[in-house]
């Protein structure tokens, strides 16, 4: 039996205070700045809003805790193993600790940075590097890629597939997950004469996901953009933005992508802005001047391009015209906010502004409309489990608003609370922003209020 009496637990909070720092040990290519990592004072803030902490529990599976984990590594006192690797993954990249932190500490984009650092120690699968780099890497790459599930639909095997695994729930919930893919607007865009008379030139992020499965969602956003005054012009040669590979820790793969849309927009001449109407994107386009801030040919024109990047919500807002007031009588509406929206980007005025100025629409606002879905790029693939416990979650705020229809902004989120719809069988469409109102100010303008229904037009 220990003879030593143990020390008072204030005393031993003093020895852990006054403990000397180590420093940084180790220098990890692409990994987080130690400063960054030092600069967390512990507060807990970051908890409440964390969704891998809300549900586990688990000091390793909050913000604070990764950044303890990288600053263990560049302590030296841990190694940048599998294991620590792990638990830079199970994050979603949310950023709601970004949103909090009253230190103002990047943690989202260091535990990203710290995924960049362990993938250049051990590569990460070939797999994922094809799907990201080749499948996903241009708009007319993900087209092909999606062109053997149009093909599934189209021949009855999805819904076949569905009923067959009845009895295989894991497999169910995958096959639930495949979207029905519209068809892509790549080709009606690139080269397409701009109107005369317009107000504005805008340049037009067409997005992989958004062209090779929602394109008539694009179809919508280019539809009000010219309604509003806008001439819409899409750079043939423009390549994936690199969030699902900056996500994935492919980070020299992001600034390779980074340095060719920049190029592509630039060839455009004048814009008054560069367009999206995919959240993720728009956010991770503005982050090229902080992913190219070391590249001496590309940090100017990556600020200049960064900063005409705006979200399709935010120049539909600041461009709207006062008096327009589309009806979409009888609707019951709630928003969910995307992550890379109202965390990365911070807006979140904006979708709510223009929803509300529909006539006829009653809103209802979304608890914990800013809380992850559990969508997060290819998360509900890697963390399937932790995914769904996020969706049930988000499913059920969904249903206490008595919503018809439930908006968002972003394809990750419109294919993850389809799914989550379709598995709670509730009565609820999910729609984009931008279907939502073309579709409202199409009624109008037919003069029968009738709101979203659909809409017809020459895109």
């Amino acid at each position: 039996m220990d003879s030593q009496p143990r020390a008072p637990a204030i005393h031993r909070m003093i020895e852990w205070i006054f403990r000397p720092i180590p420093g940084p040990q180790v220098r990890l290519i692409e990994g987080p700045e130690y400063d960054i990592l030092q600069a967390c004072v512990r507060c807990a803030r970051c908890l409440p809003v964390c969704p891998t902490y809300q549900e586990t529990l688990l000091e390793i599976q909050s913000p604070r805790g990764r950044l303890a984990l990288l600053r263990a590594v560049e302590e030296g006192r841990l190694p940048l193993d599998e294991t620590v690797e792990a638990h830079l993954y199970h994050c979603l990249d949310c950023r709601a600790c970004d949103t909090v932190c009253p230190a103002g500490v990047a943690i989202g984009e260091s535990i990203v940075a710290g995924r960049a650092a362990a993938a250049v120690q051990r590569p990460r699968p070939w797999w994922l590097r094809m799907l990201l780099e080749k499948a996903l890497g241009s708009p007319r790459a993900a087209e092909w890629a999606a062109l053997p599930l149009r093909w599934a639909w189209r021949m009855g095997l999805i819904p076949l597939a569905r009923w067959l695994s009845a009895f295989f729930p894991g497999l169910r919930d995958l096959l639930d997950l495949v979207p029905r893919p519209t068809p892509p607007v790549r080709r009606e865009l690139e080269g397409r004469p701009s109107p005369s008379g317009a107000r504005y030139r805008v340049g037009f992020f067409l997005g992989c996901v958004m062209n090779a499965v929602y394109g008539d969602v694009v179809r919508a956003s280019v539809r009000l953009l010219e309604r509003l005054g806008c001439a819409v012009v899409v750079p043939s040669d423009q390549v994936c933005c690199g969030a699902p590979q900056d996500d994935q820790g492919l980070r020299e793969t992001a600034r390779r992508f980074a340095r060719r849309n920049i190029a592509a927009f630039e060839a455009l001449g004048p814009l008054d802005a560069i367009v999206a109407d995919c959240a993720a994107c728009s956010g991770f386009l503005k982050e090229y001047s902080h992913l190219l801030a070391d590249d001496p040919e590309w940090a100017d024109r990556s600020r200049a391009f960064a900063a005409r990047v705006r979200d399709l919500s935010e120049w539909l807002e600041a461009i709207w015209p006062e008096g327009l007031a589309p009806v979409a009588e009888g609707l019951r509406i709630t928003y969910h906010e995307p992550c890379h929206l109202s965390h990365v980007q911070g807006v979140r005025r904006p979708p709510r502004a223009l929803l509300l100025r529909m006539r006829g629409v009653t809103f209802r606002e979304l608890p914990d409309a800013d809380r992850c879905c559990g969508s997060a790029g290819i998360y509900n693939l890697t963390h399937p489990e932790m995914s769904r416990r996020l969706l049930e979650r988000k499913m059920a705020d969904i249903a206490s608003t008595g919503a018809s229809v439930v908006v968002t902004a972003n394809p990750g989120c419109l294919l993850q609370l389809e799914w989550g719809a379709r598995r709670a069988r509730l009565p609820i469409q999910v729609r984009h922003l931008s279907e939502v109102l073309e579709e409202a100010l199409s009624a109008t303008v037919r003069g029968d209020g009738s709101g979203v229904q659909g809409a017809s037009s020459d895109i």
